[in-house]
């Protein structure tokens, strides 16, 4: 394990430091170290499931981080651009990457070409989240606006995860769409409950009454606690569960010391996802389907781009946002 975390860590700080020089974002320099950590170079081969159960505390606290800033009031404020913006935006990327998978991909058929799409049109919540903080766009309109819509995907992605077994079963649709949207909604009760019930009173007990690195441990054990509940019970991603618990918390009087205490544990091992991202790269793959890969590129920078660009026109803002 040690020799994972520190090829990783140590590619990662000299290439991160490399791309900053090239203006560049640190990220690149983050998945660059993970292919090169992933090479049989260092003797015996860099074990990814390590570094990617490492990352996923990186992204649960990342995304914790996001909803300890992100308010319910922000994401009703902009339901109107994201909500149509969203759905758009993956129904013309999903259909697009059908087609591609279908007549690029070889004689793939109909239900496979329909999961290659849905699972190219949904964005990355933490690569936009990292993206949208590094460039202090993320509490501007255009971050919670980016936000917002990057919910709505959240919500579709388990949705997706629930139908897509049922489609490939042949099992009825209704039901299972049915079910999804039960544990969605309790989902976010039982978060919504515990939190206040829960949560809150934790917190005020430990700050008044224990050190600093329990208060720091309180913040951790919630933060990764409500992910798993989130996963285990209800079927919804680790990241969606951080996201809504740090909603709750973010409106607590606890809020910013909450924030405080997570940052640096954040970054550290956010780090580690993009070097597990890094690692999973398959450059003989991608070089093997060169068509599929020129083409799939094409839906995700050209054409959901432009339909994203149109949805906002439509709505009358800025071309900026």
């Amino acid at each position: 394990m040690e020799h994972a975390l520190v090829i990783g860590l140590t590619l990662a700080l000299v290439l991160g430091i490399l791309a900053h020089k090239l203006k560049l974002s640190p990220l690149i320099g983050y998945l660059v170290a993970g292919m090169l950590a992933a090479q049989p170079w260092w003797g015996d081969p860099v074990d990814s499931h390590i570094v990617e159960g490492f990352s996923h505390l990186g992204v649960i606290l990342l995304l914790f981080g996001v909803g300890l800033q992100f308010h319910v009031k922000d994401l009703l404020e902009v339901q109107k651009v994201a909500v149509p913006g969203a759905v758009v935006c993956m129904a013309v990327s999903a259909g697009a990457g059908a087609l591609v998978f279908h007549f690029v991909g070889g004689e793939a058929g109909w239900v496979s070409s329909l999961m290659f799409g849905l699972c190219i049109c949904v964005s990355s919540t933490v690569v936009l989240t990292r993206v949208l903080s590094d460039n202090r766009l993320l509490q501007t309109p255009t971050g919670h606006t980016a936000l917002g819509w990057l919910v709505v995907e959240d919500i579709f992605t388990i949705l997706m995860l629930v139908l897509l077994p049922v489609i490939i079963s042949g099992k009825e649709l209704v039901p299972a769409m049915a079910s999804a949207a039960v544990k969605l909604g309790l989902l976010v009760l039982c978060i919504a409950f515990l939190g206040r019930k829960v949560m809150k009173r934790v917190l005020t007990y430990v700050s008044k009454s224990a050190s600093g690195e329990l208060f720091t441990l309180a913040v951790l054990v919630f933060a990764l606690g409500f992910a798993v509940l989130a996963a285990k019970g209800f079927d919804a991603s680790m990241e969606f569960g951080a996201f809504l618990s740090g909603m709750v918390v973010g409106q607590s009087k606890f809020a910013s010391r909450a924030a405080s205490d997570a940052l640096p544990m954040r970054d550290a091992f956010a780090v580690l996802f993009f070097v597990s991202v890094g690692m999973g790269f398959d450059i003989g793959g991608m070089l093997d389907y060169w068509e599929l890969t020129l083409c799939t590129c094409v839906v995700a920078f050209l054409i959901k781009p432009v339909a994203a660009l149109i949805v906002i026109t439509l709505l009358g803002k800025p071309l900026r946002m």
